[in-house]
């Protein structure tokens, strides 16, 4: 079992030109900080006792056999994106979604970790940020930047500059290290 908890972020400056469409051609900065109130993201493997084959718990249930029949298009694509099947995701938050606070990029951020660390992988924090900008912006064709994720990913406080090629990430002192992301020696929280 894998238990994820993932910083939700408050922005202080910049909004707006984390916007992909913004930023390619203008380039922009933002300023912002991950707080103390974070998503929890559990998953396991589902033991093949059941008459489903994946079970979600978020603010529904869903039991299905198939990934694609899925309805939760973030848990889908991210099911999909990172071929896992057969397990069990629960989903809690101090916070309750659309708060403003980057709540549904956290749970992506925090639900791919799980996934990588289940697997036995590592995925570092730009990778998770990538990924997670990836599964939102593209796979979901969710509208908005790219703050909320790198934000998630990297937790602290950061100036972050994107430009036309990316983005760069700019911790803040020691609100780096206080992020509190710990991680074992296999890289899972």
């Amino acid at each position: 079992m894998v238990i994820t908890k993932t910083p939700f972020r408050m922005s202080f400056f910049g909004g707006g030109t984390d916007m992909e469409k913004f930023f390619r051609e203008y380039g922009g900065t933002v300023i912002s900080t991950t707080i103390d109130k974070y998503c929890y993201v559990t998953v396991r493997h589902l033991p093949r006792f059941f008459y489903y084959s994946t079970e979600l718990a978020y603010s529904k249930m869903e039991r299905v056999n198939e990934v694609g029949d899925i309805e939760h298009p973030a848990i889908r694509e991210a099911m999909k994106m990172l071929d896992m099947h057969e397990i069990r995701l629960t989903y809690e938050a101090d916070l309750p979604a659309r708060s403003g606070l980057g709540t549904s990029s956290s749970f992506a951020v925090g639900m791919l970790n799980a996934f990588h660390c289940l697997k036995g992988t590592y995925a570092g924090k730009k990778q998770l940020a990538d990924e997670a900008i990836y599964l939102e912006r593209g796979l979901c064709q969710e509208n908005g930047g790219w703050q909320d994720q790198i934000a998630a990913s990297f937790g602290g406080m950061n100036r972050i500059d994107f430009r036309r090629d990316g983005y760069e990430v700019h911790p803040f002192g020691s609100c780096a290290a206080s992020s509190g992301r710990k991680r074992n020696s296999r890289g899972c929280l």
